[in-house]
């Protein structure tokens, strides 16, 4: 009969001496206690698998007790009860224990920030990193990005907004969700935690609601392809480019006449009673809206308006554009015809730079001139052509690199 082996106890692995060479000393079941003559006392299994004798490691005396490495033993026994080595196991955790290492929250923004930082403007580069820094970075920028859940983003955002930051945590919250993506694009998880929240449902207080917008550039490049690969009317789809390019309102886009168009000028010239602010208004056009216009001309040149409706006597639906979006998959939440003003006022001022009154005078919004007195509706008229060209050169950059 095989000699039967006394289990360890803590006094005597706790008094077990070094000697010249180094020896076992047994508990069973092929764990064992290995002493060295520099004093170390390390725990180990023999076992074999797939009929090959191996030697797993469990750690040092005393960081690593009798029970816990007796509870180890037992974790690597059912293992190879269900047909798994448990060294395979151990190099598999310790491979997924350094990958998260590598991939916390804060590492993986700050990869995302250096790719992006070129491309920003200084202001709103300082503003990304400070928010990160201040809010976020706190909250879990230390933690793998992959255990980051939707309840860890919801709790920072709501501390934020417990100091009346509102907008902030909902700047924030984009962030984020921008990180989680490239994340997901990287390949360090599978999906981004934080698009389950809605920033209405989160904060108690009522938030402004804006036009849905696509405001990063590499958002933009995806959705610029999928209009011009839009399989409706030609009539809507002319209308469906024409938006990211002109950025008017919506109704101002809808209701355009024929006679309102200079196209040798590439000019046109809104009536007051078109515009929000009930002042004409000057639209450059640049090449590209050109090419629109005039392959649309010979489709509905003989009547009055640019985008006639079933019948020529009306303008399309004020719905169309937005419709169009919809058909082709994107929802009210993520773009609206509107909210392309918001995208260009946000990439002209970020990422290209243009003054800010330049785009102000593009957009229609009121600007006054150093005395109070609105400028006229020419004003910069050379500035905004170039601005207009620059836009349109950089949506067709956008769609070339995408």
């Amino acid at each position: 009969m095989p000699k039967r082996i006394a289990p360890l106890s803590d006094a005597r692995v706790s008094k077990a001496k070094p000697t010249d060479k180094e020896y076992k000393i047994a508990d069973g079941g092929g764990l064992h206690l290995l002493v060295t003559p520099s004093g170390g006392k390390l725990w180990r299994l023999k076992y074999r698998f797939d009929g090959k004798e191996k030697l797993l490691a469990f750690g040092s005396y005393p960081e690593i007790s009798l029970a816990i490495a007796r509870q180890r033993r037992l974790e690597a026994r059912m293992l190879l009860a269900t047909g798994q080595d448990p060294g395979e196991v151990k190099k598999a955790v310790q491979k997924a224990a350094a990958i998260d290492a590598s991939s916390t929250f804060e590492l993986v923004a700050n990869e995302w920030y250096e790719k992006n930082e070129a491309v920003w403007s200084t202001g709103h580069a300082t503003t990304v990193k400070g928010r990160l820094k201040k809010d976020v970075f706190p909250a879990f920028g230390s933690k793998p990005i992959t255990a980051i859940t939707a309840s860890d983003v919801r709790t920072m955002l709501l501390k934020i907004e417990a100091r009346g930051a509102v907008e902030t945590a909902v700047r924030i919250k984009i962030i984020c969700g921008q990180v989680f993506r490239y994340a997901v694009a990287t390949g360090r998880m599978e999906h981004d935690p934080s698009a389950a929240l809605k920033s209405h449902e989160i904060f108690r207080k009522r938030i402004t609601r804006h036009h849905a917008a696509v405001t990063d550039p590499k958002e933009l490049a995806p959705l610029l392809l999928a209009i011009d690969g839009y399989q409706g009317t030609f009539v809507v789809k002319s209308a469906l480019q024409l938006t990211p390019l002109l950025f008017v309102r919506p109704g101002e886009l809808q209701k355009m006449e024929w006679s309102e168009l200079d196209l040798e000028a590439a000019l046109w010239l809104i009536p007051a009673e078109r515009m929000k602010m009930k002042l004409p208004h000057v639209v450059p056009l640049a090449k590209q809206a050109l090419e629109i216009f005039k392959a649309l001309q010979p489709v509905t040149g003989s009547g009055r308006y640019v985008f006639p409706g079933r019948t020529s006597s009306r303008p399309m639906s004020d719905n169309s554009v937005n419709a169009a979006l919809r058909y082709l998959g994107f929802d009210r939440e993520t773009v609206t015809g509107h909210g392309f003003r918001a995208t260009a006022r946000t990439i002209l001022d970020e990422v290209l730079g243009f003054r800010v009154d330049l785009i102000e005078h593009q957009l229609a919004h009121a600007v006054r001139d150093p005395n109070g007195r609105a400028y006229n509706r020419t004003s910069f008229i050379d500035d905004r052509r170039q601005m207009m060209q620059a836009w349109a050169d950089y949506l067709d950059n956008l769609k070339a690199g995408a």
